[in-house]
């Protein structure tokens, strides 16, 4: 007999089930984006990045503080014998996180979302000297494709102007570098049987105690409008979080995933509405060369899941 595709496996769900997982893939790219808006809305020239990371990661761990206590408690979360893995994993998405901070400040919302869906354009040629895995001529023609596309997006080669400074765009291209080798970090650490919730506790309190000692020794009082807007941000962190990982744990992957896209639509429009942040036409046919070679990318891998399944 004929093994199905994953297309039809998605569709043997409820249809019930499938709406609900897609409303929160959509429900948690918009929180993301309102989160980006809220950051980059404390004006954070005046404000130590690090000190920013403290408060969202405190924000984190708290929320998975009340999630884990409902599911078995911290004390058995934080049980590892993978202390190297953890670290590197902390330490990368640190990076990532970090810079993804300074993007929100310094370019525009677009730009910044559309730089972090480069990630599986990375993760693909990672995958090949960390992984051993094998990139045909498709895959690796796609990825060519997207990286294209980033680069017409930011286009180094004209005169540099004041909403994309190059050097914000290099920080933010190398925390996707980083949070490509994160992703990989973490499926290593799954595999050698580490529970989610630990490799994401580990993560939070990693993250808090690295910006807590980068942030003390310049620390900088809030006002209270900053600490207002970045305790909102946290929490609306939290609750994308939450909503992602509610929809790829009951909704079928190769059916969701494409509808993460809709954040850069609510990252421009936010950016639009905002801070008068409107894309120009270059802009706009970068992203939708990225966001095409990332669809092919997620079609092919979808197709090899069901071919190792067969």
């Amino acid at each position: 007999m004929e093994q199905p595709t994953a297309a039809l496996a998605a569709l043997r769900l409820p249809v019930a089930t499938q709406r609900r997982a897609i409303l929160c893939v959509l429900g948690a790219g918009f929180c993301f984006a309102v989160a980006a808006a809220l950051i980059k809305a404390t004006a954070a020239e005046h404000l130590p990045i690090a000190e920013m990371v403290v408060f969202r990661s405190v924000l984190i761990a708290l929320v998975m503080a009340v999630v884990l206590r409902k599911q078995g408690g911290i004390v058995g979360a934080l049980r590892t014998k993978r202390w190297a893995g953890h670290a590197v994993r902390t330490l990368l998405g640190f990076v990532a996180m970090y810079t993804s901070y300074i993007g929100y400040v310094r370019l525009p919302l677009a730009t910044v979302t559309s730089l972090g869906f480069a990630m599986p354009l990375f993760l693909t040629l990672l995958s090949v000297p960390l992984l051993g895995e094998k990139v045909g001529w498709r895959r690796g023609g796609a990825v060519l494709l997207g990286l294209g596309g980033v680069l017409v997006i930011v286009r180094p080669w004209r005169d540099a102007v004041a909403d994309t400074p190059m050097d914000a765009v290099a920080l933010v291209m190398a925390g996707v570098v980083c949070w490509a080798i994160t992703m990989i970090t973490i499926r290593k650490l799954g595999s050698a049987g580490e529970q989610n919730a630990t490799i994401v506790l580990w993560y939070c309190l990693g993250s808090l105690v690295v910006s807590l000692g980068l942030a003390l020794p310049d620390w900088v009082m809030p006002t209270a409008r900053d600490t207002a807007l970045l305790v909102a941000a946290g929490l609306v962190t939290a609750a994308a979080q939450l909503l992602m990982t509610n929809a790829y744990r009951t909704g079928e992957s190769t059916l969701i995933a494409p509808f993460e896209y809709g954040a850069i639509v609510h990252a421009v429009v936010f950016g639009a509405l905002l801070w008068g942040e409107m894309p120009d036409h270059w802009s706009l046919a970068g992203i939708a060369v990225l966001i095409l070679a990332g669809l092919y990318i997620w079609r092919n891998e979808a197709q090899h899941m069901v071919r190792r399944s067969a």
